[in-house]
């Protein structure tokens, strides 16, 4: 290929026939124009005579170079000129294409996809064998080289994970590999400790050339409690100029419905690469963030996920009668609000007020009876998910609460009157504190030498004390103790919320104690030993891209590895729930910074922009057709033949082609003919390149096994745009539903509810297996959500067993795509439409079903290449052929259940359906 400026010849050689052109050039000039012919009479006296000398009238110059010009054209559009052609990097053995694929790929995956793509497609034409690695996710053994359009098949199922490599892993990978090849690092931009030891290992085995993206890596911190306000910290990878990003809270409303409840700037100092976001929230809306994101930024890193620790519990403190009110540190509730009042939202008020107002806890100090009505509520309440703590007291001493038989809300039985250690008339002398054994929440708390009990009240022995005891002093009498009831639990101190039975309340113990409860919020992260022997469960995830997924299949993780909050395969980025809290693992750690790689000069670091190359041959050869055009048409004006009809039929033609536009969809009378002259699928435009040409490869291998297999003859598939294209030549539109794209307009809205209601169906396809159930916690489940807002869809069921899709010419009960997904939703069926007898099915009417809407991916499974050959893998081995083979059946009964209707309802395809479901 030889290049000149932006432009290559395949074929160069072809060239050297320009070197005719001053040839052609001689040859033109010596060749006059045909004379023009007219009968004189007068003529006929000149026959014979002789010219002395003669001269030949030459071809005008400007004719000459428009000849010349056309058949330069024509040579160079044969020498195969290509615009911006693609330079092939030198090297032919083999190829290692090594991703990172963190979170901080995410932000611009599709044009790291589409880089690789293209390395892949150069290394297939230079039949070069490829490997292809991705960090997150490394092999246990050296890449294989194999084919390069292999390699290319598996593109499809790469993706980021939402955490960084594991360094010891990379290290034991890099001294695996063997051979020479040359490797294409695609870089995240970040960098680590681990891509130096990399790099010289890749160094020693051929020539290393970077990509990376020129955007900016943008990440956020856990969120923290500042001076009552909540702090985000945002970090950036680049110091650079000085910037500006807006960072929002994100949350549940009152119905339920996830919603952006404030956001907040965060502005970078020039060369700064650090800075915060502070948010002012009351505690009701501060409870209901569920996490922090950076507006405009997909990434894992750029998300932030809240647990516990942020949300203020509301508490409702409650004390009997005290004939001491006015002394404010003898006052039963002074210690706890002391304790409090930092973390903790405080509820006053009388116990019916406090119960309607739905508290986290309810604490009652020294509170004896409760009545009849406030006992049914406060057992309720406590049944539902609340912890009442309760404080012993002389009132409660005196009474004869839960003396005989267990009291609903009391853990224990309690023994007559209390017991008094110290003083006169003691027993001993004040006891301490034994250490906390393994089963109580108070484990590995340590216990201050001047904490000391001088009177409590005493316990019941019963079978069930030991179980229930979490806290119990120096020689086995219980202090704490704690039973379940329904999702709630009671708490039981022994001894009075102040300082009068006890040291207790005055000590840093008594908040640590009260916190470890969850009475109040924990504002720092639990220690190792604090998490050591327990297990926590998965409840949401975050993927790559900074989305929550239900977590519903993972495994449990060990307290001892959520401690150190290092997100791994083993423990995605998500929030994690034990007994009694939640504790969230984020992409970045609460001390992590983000910095830019700094790779060394022999390295050549490029972008991930991928050349479009455009073909001139049909320019060229169109040039010169004009050109050619012209030169006929000069031609005949000088010689004179050019006039009357002639003239008139030549100008026609002659602005016919310099204006004839070259887009025949221009023209809407052409677009419609082309669109309605046969049946033609069509698909919405996301706006996706992949999603698109996956569309368009999906709707062609359909309509070839329509072809093949049913009287339909399909058209190549069209895209559409649903704001300019009319929509009633389709019969069918298939809609990929992706998180990024626009919802319609107005206008749009209008045409997709006409075209629903005339008959015609949309697939709409959220190609994430169904995941979300078409709920808020997929991206494309919300979109879909959004988009179906504006659209007059009816009411919807889950495919049922004796629906005509299911029988439309294929026999089915399963509707797999790439995905194995069972729920596909159609329109319910009417009120009446009742089984009859001797019928299999209902009978329905003829309607179609205007939507039909699942998350299986079809058009990976319907995807195939020019020749035949599908583009996508399903599955493994036999079972995945079945399952494309379902879904191209699935395919075909969708297009004749859209031309046909409900016609195989009818009675007359009973005996038929019935001898193929054999009854």
């Amino acid at each position: 290929m030889l290049n000149i400026g932006p432009i290559a010849f395949t074929a160069p050689w072809l060239l050297l026939g320009l070197l005719i052109l001053p040839i052609l050039w001689l040859l033109l000039r010596a060749v006059p124009p045909a004379p023009i012919r007219r009968r004189f009479p007068g003529v006929a006296l000149l026959l014979g005579l002789t010219d002395d000398s003669t001269q030949t009238d030459r071809t005008p110059w400007w004719l000459l170079l428009l000849r010349l010009l056309a058949v330069a054209a024509i040579i160079t559009a044969f020498a195969g000129p290509v615009l911006n052609p693609d330079e092939e990097t030198p090297g032919s053995g083999p190829l290692l294409i090594l991703v990172d694929g963190t979170w901080a790929d995410a932000r611009d995956w599709p044009r790291r996809v589409d880089r690789i793509d293209a390395a892949l497609a150069e290394a297939a034409r230079d039949g070069r064998p490829a490997a292809l690695v991705t960090l997150t996710d490394l092999p246990p053994e050296a890449p294989v080289f194999q084919d390069a359009q292999a390699v290319q098949q598996r593109i499809p199922a790469l993706t980021p994970h939402p955490f960084t490599p594991d360094a010891d892993a990379i290290t034991k990978w890099a001294e695996s590999l063997t051979g020479s090849f040359d490797t294409f690092w695609m870089s995240d931009s970040l960098a680590r400790d681990s891509r130096d030891t990399l790099l010289s290992a890749l160094e020693t085995h051929g020539t290393v050339t970077a990509f990376e993206s020129p955007r900016p890596v943008f990440g956020l911190r856990a969120a923290q409690v500042v001076d009552g306000d909540v702090s985000v910290t945002v970090l950036r990878a680049v110091g650079g100029v000085g910037s500006q990003v807006s960072v929002a809270a994100i949350g549940l409303d009152p119905a339920g419905i996830e919603r952006q409840l404030a956001t907040a700037p965060a502005s970078f100092e020039v060369g700064s690469t650090e800075t915060a976001a502070t948010f002012d929230l009351p505690p009701e809306l501060r409870n209901r963030v569920t996490r922090f994101e950076i507006q405009g930024v997909r990434s894992a890193g750029a998300v932030t996920l809240t647990d516990d620790a942020l949300k203020r519990r509301e508490v409702a403190l409650l004390a009997g009668a005290s004939e001491r009110e006015a002394l404010e540190l003898l006052s039963p509730l002074h210690y706890l609000e002391q304790a409090l009042i930092p973390t903790a939202d405080l509820i006053d008020g009388t116990l019916e007020d406090v119960l309607l107002a739905n508290p986290d806890v309810i604490i009652l100090a020294d509170v004896a009876t409760l009545t009849a009505i406030e006992t049914d509520t406060m057992i309720e309440w406590v049944e539902n998910g609340g912890l009442l703590v309760r404080f012993a007291g002389p009132r409660l001493a005196a009474s004869d609460i839960s003396r005989i038989d267990e009291d609903p809300l009391m853990p224990v039985r309690l023994r007559v009157g209390g017991r008094s250690i110290g003083g006169a008339m003691s027993w001993g002398e004040p006891k301490e504190l034994a250490p906390f054994p393994d089963n109580s929440p108070f484990f590995g708390l340590p216990i201050p030498n001047d904490v000391a009990i001088i009177a409590q009240v005493m316990a019941q022995p019963d079978p069930t004390l030991a179980s229930r005891v979490i806290a119990q002093l120096a020689d086995g009498t219980p202090l704490v103790t704690r039973k379940s009831s329904g999702e709630g639990s009671i708490v039981l101190f022994h001894v009075t919320a102040n300082a009068e039975w006890s040291t207790l309340p005055i000590s840093g113990l008594f908040v640590q104690m009260l916190e470890r409860l969850a009475v109040s919020t924990r504002p720092a992260a639990p220690t190792a030993d604090e998490l050591t022997g327990t297990t926590w469960m998965p409840e949401d995830v975050l993927n790559a891209f900074g989305d929550l997924d239900r977590a519903d299949t993972l495994p449990g993780v060990a307290g001892e590895d959520l401690a150190t909050a290092q997100p791994s395969a083993a423990m995605l980025p998500g929030l994690y729930a034990g007994e009694d809290r939640r504790i969230a693992v984020n992409a970045i750690g609460p001390e992590e910074t983000l910095t830019a790689t700094s790779w060394p000069a022999n390295i050549v670091v490029e972008g991930l922009d991928v050349i479009r190359e455009t073909l001139l041959k049909g320019w060229l050869l169109a040039a010169a057709l004009v050109l050619l055009t012209v030169d006929i048409v000069a031609s005949l004006a000088l010689s004179g033949r050019l006039r009357g009809p002639r003239a008139s039929a030549a100008a026609t033609i002659l602005i016919a082609l310099l204006i004839a536009p070259y887009d025949a969809r221009a023209q809407d009378d052409s677009f419609a003919i082309s669109s309605t002259a046969d049946v033609v699928l069509a698909y919405v435009i996301t706006g996706d390149t992949r999603v698109d040409e996956m569309s368009d490869a999906g709707l062609y291998g359909l309509s070839n096994t329509l072809f093949q297999r049913t009287s339909i003859e399909p058209s190549f598939p069209v895209g559409i745009d649903l704001e300019a294209d009319e929509l009633a030549f389709f019969p069918f539109i298939y809609w990929p539903v992706t998180a990024d794209q626009q919802l319609p307009t107005r206008e749009a809205y209008a045409k997709l509810n006409r075209y629903l209601r005339s008959g015609g169906m949309i697939l709409f396809d959220t190609r994430d297996a169904d995941l979300a159930r078409f709920g808020s916690s997929s991206p494309a489940g919300r979109k879909l959500q959004a988009i179906a807002r504006g659209l007059d869809i009816p009411a919807l069921e889950p495919i049922p067993q004796d629906h005509v899709l299911t029988r439309t010419f294929y026999l089915l009960q399963d509707f797999p795509g790439r995905h194995p997904g069972r729920d596909v939703w159609v329109e319910a069926a009417p009120a009446g439409a009742e089984l009859s007898e001797g019928m299999p099915f209902r009978d329905l009417n003829d309607g179609v079903t205007p939507v039909v809407i699942g998350g299986n991916d079809w058009a990976a499974a319907w995807a195939t290449d020019q020749l035949g050959n599908p583009l996508v893998p399903i599955g493994r081995g036999q079972a995945g052929n079945r399952q494309r083979e379902i879904a191209l059946r699935f395919g075909v009964n969708l297009i004749m259940h859209v031309l046909t209707g409900n016609y195989k309802s009818d009675q007359v395809h009973v005996p038929a359906l019935l001898d193929r479901l054999g009854q």
